[in-house]
């Protein structure tokens, strides 16, 4: 199966103020381009990292038409904030890149 590569992601991940809610909370965004394909938080930094390289995985996916996995594999590790990271996403491979960062 050939492989399709050179989608890039821009992401955020961040700690959010305390707030109401008596525990903290890591706000994650993903972005293509100028637009925001998803958002969420989350109680962990992992759990956070989790969701936004499961979300990429679903979004590349939908990108090339191919059909998304019932469960998009999160990659296996973790995604840390300010981190580079390369997805192989069966027959996607994208990179995720923190967003602000300027590319070279």
């Amino acid at each position: 199966m050939p492989t399709v590569e050179g989608l890039e992601l821009r992401y955020a991940l961040e700690v959010l103020p305390p707030g109401r809610l008596p525990f903290r909370r890591w706000r994650w965004e993903l972005w293509h381009g100028p637009r925001m394909v998803a958002a969420g938080w989350r109680v962990s930094e992992r759990d956070a990292g989790r969701a936004l390289c499961s979300h990429a995985s679903a979004f590349a996916h939908r990108f090339f038409g191919l059909p998304s996995p019932k469960r998009p594999d999160a990659g296996g590790a973790d995604l840390r904030p300010g981190v580079v990271r390369r997805l192989a996403l069966g027959p996607i491979t994208c990179l995720l890149v923190p967003r602000g960062l300027e590319s070279a």
